[in-house]
């Protein structure tokens, strides 16, 4: 995983019963991740999927090696990464670390601020930026990773 880009995927909330299975918060709707022989990596190391299922909001997952609650309960806490799997059926997709650090620009060429966050939003989730302002990602018209963003915002978006 060295060479690809790679994106936080979860995280290991605690250990769940006594034969090392852990309850894990996922933060993508890409089943790949949770799949058995899927391996994600941390700061701790890599974990290979054994099993996975849904336990009501997460997931409870058995990784290879981890045998016991002793086992498991070292890995709370840690976040888990996986590849970015870029999908050639939607060009348009815009990923969450293209946006960081990205200078924002309105129609006008003024220069809005620079990308600090992300923030979930049910309509459509908010570049934060570093001005203070909030601009929705459907007023995105352009992307240059983690470089530049030119938006197409209504009038008083910016006062």
């Amino acid at each position: 995983m060295s060479d690809e880009r790679v994106l936080e995927v979860g995280r290991i909330i605690k250990a769940h019963g006594l034969r090392g299975q852990l309850l894990v918060d996922f933060w993508t709707d890409r089943s790949e991740r949770w799949a058995p022989g899927a391996t994600l990596s941390s700061d701790h190391g890599s974990l290979t999927v054994r099993a996975a299922a849904r336990h009501q909001d997460h997931f409870l997952v058995s990784f290879e090696g981890v045998e016991r609650r002793e086992d498991a309960e070292q890995w709370r806490g840690t976040v888990l990464r996986a590849p970015r799997i870029d999908d050639d059926d939607d060009d348009d997709a815009i990923w969450i670390d293209d946006l960081y650090g990205a200078t924002v620009y309105d129609a006008a060429g003024t220069v809005r601020g620079v990308v600090v966050d992300v923030e979930a939003n049910p309509a459509s989730d908010l570049l934060v930026l570093d001005s203070g302002a909030l601009v929705p990602l459907t007023f995105v018209t352009a992307l240059e990773a983690n470089v530049r963003i030119d938006v197409d915002v209504p009038d008083g978006l910016f006062e």
